[in-house]
């Protein structure tokens, strides 16, 4: 009787689990119509929870070949924008040749993911031709740095808050937690919240020590002449407070703060949609509106400048609506009863957002849930945006896929097909 009910239940869930995928691809195809027939379109999107489903290790990842082929239809009309890196070992490049089987395959037929990476300083075309942005040389060789010295301070610390552990393990959770990525080296501490899951306390601890070891990072690079020249980037924060991104820590509910990342002051995904929108114009109409070497360095400081900004350089009928697409987006409302924003996609979003209504565009913003992975995120499927957003938030999702990155997949593979044989297909072939 017991294992009949169980049966039962599993059906009744699979059954949800259809119809609400079914519901939301409809939803979602209804978008489509309002999209594929316009003459100017951009998509941005988010890698990691969007189209791949999150991990604790980011070399256990893999990515669908139909969704790669599907964003090589969209040309230059798609873009990712991701704090993650083309490049390196842990980059998305590998999982794509991996994918193909056949690295000259993907070189030749330009198979790569166009777009941006490192948060906006690491631009790539689909034919894996990667340019840094506002990078030089004095602070690529300090990054170069970095990880091994987050190798040697998170050691102490780990052999002094986690006993017993043997050498072997140490070296195991050091190679997962420490991410040495080119322009964004990252403290990863999915896996060393699995030693012990139900500890707060030593989640809290592991969370206040990252934090330290990276700021340690900080002052080191304004020691050498590098002031103001790196930032910290929380993942998932609670929004800045005087300039800085806040952890948000552990509790019974929320693993909260995963990852603490070392980048470049000027690699913000707002900054990287102003790249790409410049790059996007750039092709399709033979101009550069910011200017053809803009880079991060040259970017206002906040997204009210930046739609003003972009005003003065963009014209009306050349502007194109965006389509941003993101997973990680944060509120937490405090005692006293305000709410704290933040999140690695909120910025662009917003800015998506912002623009559209700034040019009387109908822009459009997508969350997809990505809490089916490895990695904890609040789930949305009952509707609930409890700790992602809240009825006083001013971004406003146009769309929420409760289903998953493979609902996103089918759909984006579905508009690409549409797109393509539209006579408003890009007359753009090169870049």
């Amino acid at each position: 009787s017991i294992g009949y009910n169980i049966i039962i239940i599993t059906l009744l869930h699979i059954d949800m689990m259809n119809t609400s995928y079914n519901k939301e691809l409809n939803d979602l195809l209804k978008i489509s119509k309002d999209l594929v027939k316009l003459e100017e379109l951009l998509f941005i999107q988010d890698i990691d929870g969007v189209c791949l489903p999150l991990v604790k290790n980011p070399l256990n990842r893999s990515i669908d070949k139909n969704y790669v082929q599907s964003i090589k239809k969209l040309s230059y009309e798609f873009a990712v924008l991701t704090n993650g890196e083309h490049e390196g070992r842990r980059g998305v490049n590998r999982l794509i040749e991996k994918a193909f089987n056949d690295k000259d395959k993907v070189i030749k037929e330009g198979l790569y993911l166009p777009g941006l990476a490192a948060g906006g300083v690491q631009y790539q075309n689909s034919f894996g031709s990667i340019k840094t942005i506002g990078v030089s040389k004095k602070e690529i060789d300090f990054l170069k740095k970095i990880p091994k010295l987050l190798k040697i301070q998170l050691a102490k610390e780990i052999q002094n808050i986690i006993v017993p552990i043997s050498e072997e393990e140490l070296n195991k959770e050091l190679e997962l937690a420490i991410l040495d990525n080119d322009f964004s080296p990252t403290i990863n501490l999915n896996s060393l919240f699995k030693i012990n899951p139900d500890n707060i306390e030593l989640q809290r601890k592991l969370q206040k020590i990252s934090l330290n070891i990276m700021q340690d990072c900080l002052s080191m690079a304004n020691s050498v002449g590098l002031n103001n020249r790196f930032y910290l980037h929380i993942a998932p924060n609670l929004g800045k407070a005087n300039g800085k991104e806040l952890v948000k820590y552990a509790d019974d509910k929320d693993i909260g703060t995963t990852d603490v990342q070392f980048m470049l002051n000027g690699a913000k995904k707002e900054v990287g949609l102003m790249i790409l929108l410049n790059k996007f114009i750039g092709c399709k109409h033979n101009f550069f509106p910011f200017g053809e070497d803009f880079n991060p360095k040259d970017a206002p400081e906040n997204i009210n400048d930046i739609v003003e900004f972009t005003r003065k350089k963009i014209a009306r009928n050349i502007m194109p609506t965006i389509v941003g697409v993101g997973d990680t987006v944060t509120s937490f409302l405090t005692e006293e009863g305000s709410y704290l924003r933040g999140g690695s996609d909120r910025g662009f979003l917003t800015l998506i957002q912002d623009l559209g209504k700034a040019y009387g565009l109908k822009n459009k913003v997508i969350i997809v849930d990505s809490s089916e992975g490895e990695v904890y995120r609040p789930n949305l499927a009952e509707g609930n945006l409890k700790g992602i957003s809240d009825p006083e938030d001013p971004l406003k999702f146009d769309m929420i896929i409760t289903s998953g990155h493979k609902t996103y997949i089918e759909w984006i593979g579905e508009f690409a097909d549409s797109r393509k044989s539209s006579n408003m297909q890009n007359p753009f072939k090169s870049c």
